[in-house]
């Protein structure tokens, strides 16, 4: 066994290698603390028949033990991953998959299971620091290492891989994944910090980062196996030249219009014609035909916004597609909004509940409920595809949970607003950033659900072409943008400061000043779409729907709280049992009611009222 130790953040990482599931490719236990992760990867000798994109599979598994637990319900075992898990894997998934050359198609799985959790020290990052290891040291043609670590604020200081009691009082909670030379992910949640600030806590993050990688690369020097050989694929030169002279007009014709279906039948339809000319002279090269093709849309695409700064839908490189919004369209859910941008529209349904209908966590963390839910929910027709409809992905999981994150710092207190609260984002139309539509929609209807939060928030993805040292930012990216592009920057917050990030990005050389134009791009954005939001309701609305619960609390003489319980809680079922309300009495004489009508609600005041004066 071979054993490796590092100061993190004022705690021990050790990566442990050569002792645990030697029959993988690549294998570590990685010990932060009392946290300790076990990361196995695996890959397959030749590529699947057929395959032309990259299958990787990241496995982030929980296992209650862990922390001493014994799973809930009637079977005792881990089923389904959580929520949580699943964030988990695509936070690892999202830094690694840049990594990989280009053209290898093998079967790759990454499987991470958390054996011992201290709160302290989340599983996360070593996690992901055990993935990038295990696939160091392994013969998979894996070009890194990478690493990444959990940024805090806490008195204007920044803080590395916060504890428990440091994430409840921080500013910050920022994950920062890259190489020792770049910067590949970025996701945050805020309370409105500043966009300078944001910026200063990604690179102190990656600061630490480049020590870890260093780290590993000492691991990779003295125990890693060499790496196996990948057939560079490359197509004929002259086809190339052939496609592109007959093509390239075409495409960028079809390719210039403003809506996305008409644009991707026009792209269809040449795509056709060149694979009709071409296999006609070259029969056995399918396979070449369709990839140069699709390489000659992306060199286009680009091209066309770095060069000619033009965009697929005719926009200037910093302007937002037309937004339009509505609220109130539904009348029996508490608050409902239709946020509409360009080609990409949210239906956004709200419902309150009383507080014990928060949802009941069971997983590896702390938290043991939550009261605000955000489910964020793709259709296919969305895009206006054909297929079986499925219980949500990771995907689906994955932008649910950030739409979560940029609304929950302008959420009020259970205090001051004692309710559970579902937000759903319905995404009936997408051609891009269907996430920061579904936070504008979800603000939409948070308002005009009554609930008093502090302020607006609204969401924008930014885009990055960068061709040798010149780059442009573009904001508010169409879905080809994205996959084009060399950089997806979604940035939420309100008009004061940032309360979200997610950012992937693709290439290497991520500059200070990409960053900084990209943040002040997304900031005018976001006032944009905010003065819009405005127009639709301006602040939350005075009431509540008059069909979501009510809710008072009535304060009686601790002394006659037996009395409004009755024997054996008589007089309180007999309360519920009259009124439909819900009654939480405690010690202090402090009564909570909450009754599904205003009318109900004075019926439970009466009741209580009575059996206090008896």
């Amino acid at each position: 066994m071979h054993s490796y130790s590092m100061d993190l953040g004022g705690r021990t990482l050790t990566i442990e290698a050569g002792k645990i599931a030697k029959q993988a490719n690549g294998a570590v236990l990685v010990r932060y603390g009392d946290t300790a992760v076990v990361v196995a990867v695996t890959g397959t000798k030749t590529p699947r028949e057929g395959v032309d994109f990259f299958p990787l599979t990241v496995d982030f598994e929980e296992k209650m033990y862990a922390v001493g637990k014994i799973p809930g319900g009637f079977i005792k075992r881990e089923g389904r991953p959580s929520e949580q898990a699943i964030l988990t894997s695509r936070l690892i998934d999202r830094p690694i998959r840049p990594m990989f050359p280009e053209g290898y198609h093998n079967d790759v799985q990454i499987v991470a299971t958390a054996v011992s959790v201290d709160p302290d020290n989340a599983p996360d990052m070593p996690a992901m620091i055990g993935a990038s290891c295990a696939l160091s040291i392994s013969d998979i043609p894996f070009e890194g290492p990478i690493a990444g670590v959990r940024v805090g604020l806490i008195d204007g200081e920044f803080i590395i891989n916060p504890t428990v009691e440091q994430a409840k009082i921080s500013q910050l909670n920022l994950a920062v994944a890259g190489t020792k030379d770049a910067i590949l992910m970025v996701e945050a949640g805020a309370n409105e910090v500043s966009e300078e600030t944001m910026l200063d806590a990604i690179w102190f993050g990656h600061g630490v980062i480049k020590q870890l990688v260093e780290f590993q690369e000492k691991i990779v020097a003295e125990i890693g196996k060499e790496k196996m050989e990948v057939p560079f694929y490359a197509p004929p030169e002259e086809m190339v030249a052939e496609i592109e002279e007959y093509g390239a007009q075409k495409l960028k014709d079809a390719l210039m219009d403003a809506n996305k279906l008409e644009r991707e039948e026009n792209v269809a339809k040449v795509k056709a014609e060149i694979a009709e000319v071409f296999l006609e002279k070259y029969p056995d090269n399918a396979k070449d035909v369709a990839y140069i093709t699709q390489k000659l849309v992306k060199k286009i695409v680009r091209r066309t916004i770095s060069v000619d700064k033009i965009r697929p839908d005719g926009r200037q490189l910093d302007e937002v597609r037309p937004v339009s919004c509505e609220v109130g369209l539904l009348a029996r859910p508490h608050g409902s909004s239709l946020f509409t941008r360009g080609q990409t529209q949210i239906l956004n349904v709200l419902a309150l509940a009383p507080l014990r209908e928060a949802q009941i966590l069971d997983g590896l963390g702390a938290e043991e409920t939550k009261r605000y839910i955000h489910h964020y929910n793709f259709p296919p027709y969305s895009v206006g595809e054909t297929k079986p409809l499925r219980s949500p992905g990771r995907r689906e999981i994955g932008h649910g949970a950030l739409a979560e994150r940029a609304l929950r710092p302008v959420i009020p207190s259970e205090e001051d607003f004692p309710y559970a609260i579902r937000l759903v984002s319905e995404v009936l139309e997408s051609n891009g950033s269907s996430s920061m539509a579904a936070v504008c929609g979800g603000c939409l209807s948070l308002m005009d659900a009554g609930v008093p939060i502090s302020d607006p928030v609204a969401g924008v993805a930014m885009g990055l072409i960068k061709e040798g040292d010149n780059f442009i930012v573009l904001t508010d990216i169409l879905g080809d943008e994205d996959a084009l592009g060399d950089m997806d920057f979604k940035i939420a917050g309100t008009a004061e400061g940032v309360t979200a990030v997610q950012m992937d990005i693709k290439i290497t050389g991520l500059t200070t000043e990409i960053m900084r134009k990209a943040m002040r791009q997304a900031h005018e954005a976001r006032l944009h779409i905010l003065g819009e939001m405005k127009k639709a309701i301006d602040g939350p609305r005075a009431e509540l729907s008059k069909y979501a619960p009510q809710h008072a609390e009535v304060f009686v003489n601790p002394e006659v709280i037996r009395m409004i319980i009755g024997p054996g809680g008589k007089n309180i079922k007999a309360i519920t049992a009259a009124t439909g309300a819900s009654v939480d009495i405690e010690d202090s004489g402090r009564i909570s009611i909450f009754a599904p009508t205003a009318e109900s609600m004075e019926q439970a005041k009466e009741l209580v009222q009575y059996y206090d004066q008896r």
